[in-house]
């Protein structure tokens, strides 16, 4: 693993905000045929627990396993588990380089929006593999920041997008993840891989408020701005444009985003 590794966005408050939004429906709809009851389930980078959360209601009584690099998280997706009654989910901090199962434990290994900030997806996706059952499946999902689109035209959007392409690669991540995911599954060692893609799309009033508030606040206030600074690739006079412009974005009535990700099922067969 390189020791430059990091987490571009961290946990703040505004990161939490989108974060805490995730459902299968909306995050991991291309998942949903393989959840079925009594299916194992891990599921890598789970952070406030939200997704995990749904997929142990969709297998139970199968029990699901988060696991996170932040013992923060862990915490909290741990209380939630607790505040809504799910009880067949275990939360636990963990490595994704090294996973602490045996081999052939999980029917599914799951991943969402992890693969884009880890220096070697490679040997995660073949570490993934080597906990699946022969017949189970690895699946992961990541957005491509470089199909990303909006409207209208903002410069501070524009800017936005090379910091946060920048500071993610600085970080030893890649931003265009979505569209390697499939390379990276047959680099791996899987034989069989379906792909597909879906889009978020941010339109209405309050999908605008939601998301141009955030990232108002995340591009300030959060790790991505701290992590931008201390790599010289933005300064705080462009990180302020950076924030007026998401609040411009989100009180524009022609507001428009769109967010392509990539995904995969891989097949485990041997």
């Amino acid at each position: 693993m390189d020791v430059h590794e990091r987490y571009t966005h961290g946990h703040h408050e505004s990161v939490l905000r989108s974060h805490t939004w995730r459902t299968v429906e909306n995050s991991a709809a291309y998942l949903i045929p393989y959840l079925r009851p009594g299916a194992a389930v891990l599921d890598v980078g789970s952070g406030p627990g939200t997704i995990t959360l749904d997929i142990a209601e969709r297998v139970f009584p199968a029990e699901v396993v988060g696991i996170d690099a932040s013992p923060e998280i862990v915490a909290v997706a741990t209380e939630l588990a607790t505040e809504r009654g799910v009880g067949n989910v275990r939360f636990e901090t963990g490595d994704a380089y090294r996973l602490d199962a045996p081999d052939d434990t999980f029917d599914v290994v799951h991943a969402h929006q992890v693969l884009q900030h880890l220096s070697d997806p490679v040997a995660v996706l073949r570490e993934f593999r080597r906990v699946t059952k022969p017949g189970g499946i690895v699946a992961a999902r990541d957005v491509d920041w470089g199909g990303t689109v909006w409207a209208p035209p903002l410069p501070g959007l524009d800017e936005w997008m090379r910091v946060n392409q920048a500071v993610q690669r600085n970080n030893g991540g890649e931003p265009f993840a979505g569209r390697r995911l499939k390379a990276w599954a047959l680099e791996a060692g899987f034989s069989s891989v379906d792909s597909s893609a879906s889009v978020w799309c941010f339109a209405s009033d309050e999908e605008r408020a939601w998301w141009g508030e955030s990232w108002s606040v995340r591009a300030t206030e959060s790790d991505f701005g701290r992590h931008a600074l201390e790599a010289g690739i933005a300064d705080e006079s462009s990180l302020a444009e950076i924030s007026a412009a998401w609040l411009a974005w989100a009180a524009s009535p022609d507001g428009w985003y769109a967010m392509p990700h990539g995904e995969i099922v891989a097949h485990v067969t041997t």
